[in-house]
């Protein structure tokens, strides 16, 4: 099943600045061919369940790895069984009607 999220990851107790954890997970979602936009309070990402939900999981394991002792974040979703729809498509819906 396809799945289009979007994420925000925000590592705790790690400073103000999460740039390079944003980087990381970015590098993680790129390495596994995955179709996203960052934008400046998290990314959509698209792609199937699993591929995608497997790279959410990647990302807390990489940020933890780098010393992060807590994680919290948000997940919004959406799938589709009537037909495909792609970021764009949603995005261009909306700008069509502007």
């Amino acid at each position: 099943m396809k799945v289009i999220i979007d994420l925000c990851v925000v590592p705790l107790g790690v400073g103000l600045s999460v740039s390079k954890y944003v980087a990381a997970c970015q590098k993680i979602i790129h390495k596994a061919g995955l179709k996203s936009q960052l934008h400046a309070y998290g990314t959509n990402i698209e792609g199937e369940w699993d591929t995608v939900f497997e790279v959410v999981k990647q990302c807390h394991e990489k940020i933890h790895d780098m010393g992060a002792p807590r994680i919290t974040t948000t997940i919004k979703l959406g799938t589709r069984t009537d037909r495909d729809q792609t970021m764009e498509d949603k995005v261009k819906s909306v700008q069509e009607k502007l």
